[in-house]
């Protein structure tokens, strides 16, 4: 199975002495970023869920490689064309004592569309229909036509309580209530104690969790988004763990006996966005002036940045080595990735060629947004990302930004070209080519996060059946084809897949790297 080949974890022991033997009861974490509020469902970005996985459980689980495991659900079968049936598992019990029942399955599922942000996560329920309760652990899903990876979107569908939840659902309550703690009541391995924005989330652990006690009496999450912050912080004690080490310090550490740091490959790609919408806010005429019409909408012009791209020397010197040179949007060896996809060449002479071939001899200017504290080496890449294409004549303005703020701009569709990480987090391509390749399109509940207006008919085409393919080889097949196409019409061009380096003090836990990066502390354990 070629997804499990590429997906082997890498189990590694961090040795221990725990912010001095406290130790064996507090975990100490520091992390580079955080939740965007304490409901769940408001933001699908990773720092967010990543928090919320301490607190509340996910109806399906996405293990350490990916693969979807039971979680509240204990099993899930089609019984018609367009209905699955989902067991839920008895004996759970909520935070507050409470039964967990379907009620609260139907609850929350219905809920996410309400609250949602920003940065939805509404792609996750987008092919629910309507919810039917057979009875309190039976509950059939209804799709809109056959969905044959509904299990799979699942893995983010965050169960919370009905009964704490049901004051603290709209979008003007929803904030007060979780922030609160009000509706923080959860079924996960954490009791939610205390959260400040852009400080600590403080945990308990729940002594009754169904897949048994966590290693940690309380855990404390501290959000520390500078790098070196975070590694002063280890050193001195003060925290654990830390993740997202950056390349610089990876290669230090690699020599410091002190502090054990070990990479894994990550499922996030980072992704040039081309706008390709007739009026483009952000680019311009060498001397400033206007430009007559978009120039990302030329294909010769996006082949040129293209090649103007030396994905290498990014991995090599940007990343300091943590990091693959990509050539689609998802990691190799996922379910719908295309082998006969090339990996583009780095041609800054064709590069220029194409740009005078397409009107542009003297090239353009352009302002480049990306997140600087999201994802390991984001705003480097960045960096390195502008000045290729100014070398290939196209003057690249970079802004390198806060995601608090590049993500909301990014939805108001402020930019002409941007670049942010995305993970395949289902490990299936409908995730990522339905929500950013798909022509937007409410009624079919595609391309939500399609933010450049890309249109392909024939990818829509493509992803549509797709989607109702319960054969799982000709799904395959069919997303293959789709990527391909997505690829070569190049408004998406994928630049390098990025490594992962936690660190901890030498000799203190363990746990196996995630692919999806999250640092979960109820799979992290003292070593024995």
């Amino acid at each position: 199975m070629k997804l499990q080949k590429f997906l082997t974890p890498l189990a590694f022991a961090l040795g221990l002495t725990a912010a001095g033997a406290a130790s064996a009861q507090t975990l100490t974490m520091g992390v580079r970023g955080g939740p965007e509020s304490m409901d769940p469902h408001f933001s699908a970005l990773g720092p967010h869920a990543e928090a919320a996985k301490h607190i509340f459980d996910t109806l399906v689980w996405s293990g350490t490689d990916l693969q979807i495991e039971p979680g509240l659900a204990t099993s899930w079968t089609p019984v018609d064309e367009d209905t699955w049936e989902f067991k839920l598992r008895e004996g759970v019990k909520f935070h507050d004592g409470s039964d967990f029942d379907a009620e609260d399955v139907k609850f929350s599922i219905e809920r996410i569309p309400v609250v949602t942000g920003p940065t939805t996560t509404a792609i996750y329920v987008r092919r629910v229909a309507s919810v039917e309760i057979i009875d309190p652990y039976t509950i059939h899903i209804n799709t809109d036509g056959q969905a044959a990876t509904l299990p799979n979107d699942f893995i983010r569908l965050f169960i919370v309580s009905s009964e704490a939840a049901a004051d603290f659902s709209t979008p003007e309550t929803a904030a007060e209530g979780f922030n609160s703690g009000a509706a923080t009541i959860g079924t996960g391995p954490y009791k939610y104690v205390g959260w400040e924005p852009k400080g600590d989330l403080v945990l308990e652990r729940n002594d009754d969790y169904w897949r048994g006690m966590g290693a940690w009496q309380t855990v404390i999450r501290k959000e520390i988004p500078n790098d070196s912050s975070r590694l002063a912080a280890l050193k001195a004690g003060q925290v654990d763990v830390i993740n997202y080490v950056s390349s610089v310090d990876y290669l230090a550490l690699e020599r410091d006996s002190n502090i054990d740091a070990v990479k894994g490959d990550s499922v996030y790609i980072m992704n040039l966005q081309l706008d390709q919408r007739a009026d483009t806010p952000l680019v311009r005429a060498i001397d400033g002036s206007d430009l007559d019409e978009n120039p990302f909408r030329d294909l010769k012009v996006r082949q040129a940045i293209d090649h103007a791209i030396d994905r290498q020397t990014m991995v090599d010197i940007v990343l300091e080595g943590l990091g693959k040179p990509a050539n689609q949007m998802m990691p190799p060896g996922f379910f719908g990735s295309s082998e006969s996809i090339p990996m583009p060449e780095y041609d800054p002479a064709k590069a220029k060629a194409l740009l005078a071939e397409a009107g542009y001899p003297d090239g353009f200017q352009v302002d480049l947004y990306c997140t600087a504290d999201r994802l390991p080496g984001d705003g480097a890449i960045c960096q390195g990302l502008g000045q290729m294409l100014t070398q290939a004549g196209i003057k690249t303005n970079v802004n390198a930004i806060s995601k608090t703020v590049y993500f909301p701009a990014q939805a108001r569709l402020e930019y002409s070209m941007f670049m942010n990480g995305w993970g395949t987090l289902t490990g299936e391509a409908s995730y990522t080519l339905g929500g950013l390749a798909h022509t937007n399109n409410p009624d079919v509940k595609l391309g939500a996060y399609n933010r450049i207006e890309y249109t392909n008919d024939d990818v829509d085409k493509l992803l549509q059946t797709g989607a109702q393919m319960m054969d799982a080889d000709e799904r395959r097949a069919t997303y293959e084809q789709a990527m391909e196409k997505v690829m070569a019409d190049k408004a998406y061009i994928s630049l390098v897949q990025l490594q992962t380096v936690w660190g901890a003090k030498a000799g203190m836990l363990q746990f196996d790297p995630r692919f999806d990066e999250d640092t979960l502390a109820f799979f992290i354990t003292p070593a024995s």
